[in-house]
């Protein structure tokens, strides 16, 4: 136990103190010494010192069962019984991490954690995961103001208990390349570090030379009550230019159940014919994949995809990847309609990335007005899988979506919310045009920023996040930001205070005050409003267009 990572929360440990002896009945008669088993390596996430495993097969079952892979099993009997690979390999998935949390013993534990702390001198704070949109509830562990991992915590409506491997083991990503003062272009064209007083004025100084030509971009990791002060802010400076990074439907932003995933995700358990529409699950939303997976392995869920191949850790048909495919499907004309049709809670997922392709709208009004038909009391048939933690909260709100709108409007002050995907280049915007980044990390955003204010990352605040199905959680702050980084939100009110424009609410309570007349529905944590059927507004014109759909 003293060198052992799972010392302090460990099954085995609990039960020797309860119930142990104070002595060993091992004895050696044969002088053979005590059985030890070579470590395997199955990866850099998970650590395995496979002399202390006690064969109970539990990441066996897990691997098998909930991942679909069958990487693990038992090798030998009696006293050589060993669990592995068999052949030397990566226990290769993206759930691979939850074999931690299963392990009774000290046989798996956290590798990139070893040696680090003990549990004793944790502090835990209850918090949510906002790298995918699923909205995983997570527990975070800190100990002198920094983030050391990332555990799950039960919800049986999101995640249950399981925690995809990017969420859990992406912490170490909150102490590199943050920004940690306020900078602002000097003429030689380097960013330098200013005062905040310093850097308030030069983009307040940039704000009323722009004349109401202002825009703003939220990116993927924008809380809402950022959204929410952004958006405040622009409207007192005459501008309604507020737009999301990630396109969507013109004109489907009005009903918020064009961009829901409405089954909700544990309602896909009980799903049984699925069609996947230009995504793959497994990897933009692990832990919806493992709800399908369970459709699958529980009442034989019928699964067909249109897009390219992939990898799911279920059997599925790939009807092929024509985007011509759709317009089959959803008239009736393909074999796999009749499966649909018959199914008692049929469902369709289409991909978010997919809706920003030219004939996006046609796919997501074809679509729509199949599921109309498809639809029974108590089920909504119609789903969008989003990907990013903003987005459905920036919708809601009323941001439009797609970056390009804030680009077509060429304005002369552009604020970037957190938005680092690239989307919008310097090329793009006008010679003249001020680019104020607010964000926690010197990314794609803060590059081209002519001023880089320092925000607080998602361990740092107290924020909500809306997650794809439309459930609004919130996160809770397990350390403070670093050097002179403050939250998003608080930014922007200093801000309107030196523009001369001061918003109405100096703190959270206040803004959420703000935010229950926005969107009331959005204040009920953890409370899911249902939406009504999707459908854009207005005809659609435009045909699908051919061609293949690539992820």
């Amino acid at each position: 136990c003293p060198i052992c990572d799972q010392g302090g929360e460990c099954d085995l440990q609990d039960q020797a103190m309860a119930f142990g002896s104070d002595r060993s009945r091992f004895t050696d008669i044969n002088y053979t010494g005590k059985r030890a088993v070579e470590d395997k390596d199955i990866g850099p996430l998970v650590k395995t010192i496979m002399t202390r495993c006690i064969h109970c097969t539990r990441c066996v079952r897990f691997a098998s069962e909930i991942a679909g892979v069958d990487d693990l099993g038992t090798t030998g009997r009696g006293n050589d019984m060993q669990i592995g690979t068999y052949v030397e390999k990566l226990f290769l998935t993206e759930l691979s991490g939850n074999v931690i949390d299963l392990c009774p013993v000290g046989a798996l534990t956290n590798k990139p954690y070893s040696f680090v702390a003990r549990p004793w001198e944790i502090r835990k704070v209850s918090s949510i995961d906002v790298l995918d949109a699923v909205g995983s509830n997570i527990v975070v562990s800190t100990r002198t103001n920094e983030v050391l991992r990332i555990l799950p915590r039960e919800n049986e409506d999101v995640n249950e208990e399981w925690l995809a491997d990017k969420s859990r083991f992406a912490c170490d990503g909150l102490k590199r390349q943050r920004l940690v003062a306020p900078m602002v272009r000097m003429p030689n064209g380097e960013l330098q570090a200013v005062e905040w007083e310093g850097a308030l004025i030069a983009v307040a100084k940039a704000v009323k030379a722009a004349g109401g030509q202002i825009a703003g971009i939220s990116g993927q990791l924008a809380d809402l009550e950022a959204q929410v002060a952004l958006k405040d802010l622009l409207n007192r400076l005459g501008s309604e230019v507020v737009a999301t990074e990630q396109g969507f439907v013109a004109g489907g932003t009005d009903n918020r159940a064009n961009y829901l995933l409405n089954s909700t995700i544990a309602g896909l358990e009980e799903a049984d014919a699925v069609l996947l529409v230009g995504t793959n699950p497994r990897y933009e939303a692990p832990l919806v994949n493992t709800r399908l997976r369970k459709a699958y392995v529980h009442n034989e869920l019928q699964i067909a995809s249109i897009g390219p191949k992939i990898d799911l850790s279920y059997d599925h048909e790939n009807l092929g990847a024509d985007a011509a495919l759709v317009k089959d499907v959803c008239s009736g004309a393909h074999a796999f309609s009749k499966v649909l049709e018959g199914a008692k809670k049929p469902a369709i997922i289409i991909g978010a990335d997919l809706l920003e392709r030219a004939d996006g709208a046609a796919i997501h009004a074809t679509v729509a007005e199949y599921c109309k038909k498809l639809k029974k009391p108590n089920w909504n048939p119609f789903n969008v899988l989003q990907t990013n933690a903003a987005q459905v909260g920036a919708l809601d709100v009323g941001y439009k979506a797609g970056a390009q709108t804030a680009v077509k409007a060429q304005p002369k002050v552009l604020f970037l919310l957190n938005a680092d995907a690239g989307k919008v280049t310097r090329e793009q915007l006008p010679k003249d045009c001020f680019v104020v980044y607010i964000g926690s990390h010197g990314d794609n955003g803060a590059s081209i920023a002519d001023a880089v204010l320092p925000g607080a990352a998602y361990t740092e605040k107290q924020a909500i996040y809306v997650n794809t199905e439309g459930r609004p959680q919130q996160t809770l702050p397990g350390v403070s930001p670093p050097g002179m980084a403050r939250e998003d939100w608080k930014i922007l009110r200093a801000l309107s205070e030196v523009v001369g424009k001061p918003l109405p609410y100096d703190n959270l309570d206040e803004l959420r005050n703000r935010l229950e007349d926005v969107a009331p529905h959005l204040t009920r944590l953890g409370h899911l409003e249902p939406a009504g059927d999707a459908g854009a507004a207005g005809a659609i014109s435009k045909s699908i267009g051919g061609g293949p759909i690539d992820l």
